[in-house]
Formats: structure tokens, C-alpha cells, sequence
């Protein structure tokens, strides 16, 4: 969420004026988390925000880089009317994206389009000139429910779709049409959106293709997983729609489960956000989020091997938890990860790898 806070803090940032019940200009997000851990050094650079997580990630050399990017990125549009919160991020900071090295961003949610339809197209034409793909939204239905296609090793491919549903804030006016832009939009999570997801998969596909879902589903605090958001998931993977389902909305981790031995995260929670000076709501905080490296198999997409790499943002910017952060998210992880048959084992001091049955 590179939008509102943490685009007020780089070198041109966006007019700060919100239309928040509570906060009116997006400097305040930046006032709330300085009086919580100090001073933000400003003009940050494109790759301050990673702080820490950047070694880690070229540590990782993954193949490719994924992430679900919740902000239009655009000047111009007007904030959808009706809607309390809208996040936008200046185009000349692309490169907030590109310091890490991403490889395609999921944009079905309920951000990118905060400021209207041409925000999103400003979206959608910031990225490609980066040279990052996008999938869940369009200029119609057809390009929004169309995968991000991303060269693998040795000539495979993976394709990401990307899906968003009415629980995680996203109006029915969002989803593309034939004749407007928006976001693949499914609606109820039943039999039938499954086999939509699986004929959007059945028309892009080829053999060896491994194939990542995105899904913005859920609220933004969640205490106990959804069994419906359980059911789709092994239902994508049993229809063979989904090798890895990827699942957010929550601000916080949730626990993830191995499905017929396919990967399924089901909220990976926050990463980059504003949110450091906003309390925790009860025992659950927005402020520690996770890198996930997961190893698959390229014969049949199995997950081969899972690392959870825990950060948390101070100052806007990530770095290695505290030992009270670490305990903190392995007791709000480890009971629903016991109840799926996953459990997370001590890797090094700072990241877990996750076993399952």
C-alpha cells in the first residue's frame, strides 16, 4: 500500500487532501506514525521503504516477485464518490516497485480504482511502461479477468490471475464490463464463480504452465478463517484452476494450508502500509507483515518447500522483528496452522519454514 502516507514522504508527492471521516490530509498518516516510533527521514529514495526486506529479498533470488499493490497510481481522476478511503501514489515513484525488482502486481481490490476510471488507466500504463505486469483489472472484462503471463526457467510459464469479492470492500460498480474498465470481480464464491476461474485458467493455459490465483477477500481483521474463503480454495485446486492460491485483504497474516499438495495462503497480510501509527485492533496488529518464498515443482506445481520471512515497518520503512514481534505472530499463526496440519518451524532467527502432513 504505497499510496496516501508513504507517497506523502517521497520526493513528489501527490496533493495530500483526503476525504476521510476522520483524516483529511495524508500528511496526518505520517504525523501518527512519526509520534509513534520518531522522525521520518523525507525525501525517502524508491528503495527506502524496503529498509530490510531488500537483502533478504536478493538474498532469496526468486524466480519472480509477486505482490498485491492496493493504490492507483495516477495525479490526475477524481476519488470514487461514496468511498471513505482513497489511495493514490505518485507515477514518478514507480520506481518504489521496481527498487525490489517486482514482476507483476495483482490489482483486483478495493483501491485501484479510488480514483475512478481514469486512475486506473493511469494504473495500468505506469506499470507496463515499467515493464511490470498486472492481471485483475482492465479497460474491460476481458482484460481483467486475462492472466499476467511470466517467463519461468527453462521455457515455462507462470500465469496470475487475480480476483477480487464483494467481502473486502469492493463495490459491484468496480467489476469490468464488456463496455467499462474495472476489476475481475467474483461475486459469491460458490460452484459457479469456481468454474469461471477455471475457464479463464482453460483459456490461457498450456501444458507445464503453473498457475498462481490472487484473491482480495475477507475483511481487514479477521480472528477466525472463513470456511467459505477454505472451500474455494481447495475447490480451485481440485478443479486444477490454482497451483498456489493468494489470498489478502487482512492486515495481518492468517494461516496457510497444503491442499492436496498445492500452497494456499490464505491472507498474507500487510507488507508496506501507513498504518504504524494506528493502534492494533485487540490482539491483532498491522505493522508486521511477511515475505512468503515458495519453491515449486515444475512438473506438477506442488509445493516443494515454503520460507516466511517476518518484518515489521517502523518509520515506514521494514526491518528485522523483535523478538517480542516474532513471538507475537507465531502465536497468532500457530494454532490455525496446527488446525490445517501445517505448523511453522524455526529456519533461522528471523524466518520460519513451513511443514505440513
Amino acid at each position: 500500500m504505497t499510496g496516501r502516507g508513504i507517497d506523502q514522504v517521497m520526493p513528489e508527492p501527490v496533493s495530500p487532501e483526503l476525504y476521510e471521516p476522520w483524516v483529511l490530509d495524508a500528511r496526518g498518516y505520517v504525523r501518527l506514525a512519526e509520534r509513534a516510533n520518531g522522525p521520518i527521514a523525507a525525501p525517502m529514495r524508491p528503495q527506502d521503504p524496503w529498509g530490510d526486506a531488500l537483502a533478504e529479498i536478493e538474498g532469496l533470488a526468486p524466480d519472480l516477485r509477486i505482490v498485491n499493490l492496493e493504490t492507483a497510481i495516477t495525479v490526475s481522476g477524481t476519488p470514487w464518490a461514496g468511498k471513505r478511503i482513497h489511495y493514490r501514489m505518485n507515477p514518478a515513484h514507480i520506481a518504489c516497485l521496481s527498487a525490489a525488482g517486482i514482476d507483476a502486481c495483482a490489482l483486483a481490490n478495493n483501491h485501484v480504482l479510488d480514483w475512478s476510471a481514469e486512475g486506473l488507466k493511469d494504473t495500468l500504463q505506469t506499470l507496463q511502461a515499467a515493464g511490470i505486469a498486472s492481471a485483475g483489472a482492465g479497460l474491460d472484462a476481458l482484460q481483467a479477468r486475462a492472466p499476467a503471463v511470466l517467463p519461468l526457467p527453462h521455457g515455462e510459464r507462470l500465469l496470475m490471475f487475480a480476483f477480487a469479492t464483494p467481502s473486502s470492500g469492493v463495490a459491484p460498480e468496480w467489476e469490468a464490463t464488456a463496455e467499462r474498465p474495472g476489476i475481475a470481480l467474483l461475486p459469491q464464491l460458490n460452484e459457479s464463480d469456481a468454474q469461471g476461474v477455471r475457464a479463464c485458467v482453460e483459456r490461457h493455459r498450456r501444458r507445464n504452465d503453473r498457475v498462481l490465483v490472487s484473491l482480495h477477500w475477507g475483511e481487514n481483521w479477521v480472528e477466525d478463517l472463513p470456511e467459505l474463503h477454505r472451500g474455494f480454495a481447495h475447490r480451485l485446486i481440485d478443479l486444477g484452476a490454482a497451483d498456489v492460491v493468494h489470498g489478502h485483504s487482512s492486515h495481518h497474516p492468517l494461516p496457510i494450508e497444503v491442499h492436496a499438495g498445492k500452497l494456499i495462503l490464505y491472507g498474507c497480510g500487510d507488507l508496506i502500509n501507513d498504518y504504524e501509527g494506528i493502534a492494533p485492533r485487540g490482539r491483532l496488529r498491522s505493522d508486521v507483515g511477511c515475505l512468503y518464498a515458495a519453491t515449486l515443482s515444475g512438473a506438477d506445481g506442488r509445493v516443494q518447500g515454503l520460507e516466511i520471512l517476518p518484518f515489521e515497518l517502523r518509520r515506514f520503512r521494514l526491518r528485522q522483528p523483535t523478538a517480542e514481534t516474532l513471538q507475537w505472530l507465531h502465536q497468532l499463526l500457530a494454532p490455525g496452522c496446527r488446525a490445517l496440519g501445517t505448523r511453522l518451524e524455526t529456519a533461522s532467527q528471523t524466518r520460519w519454514r513451513l511443514l505440513w502432513r
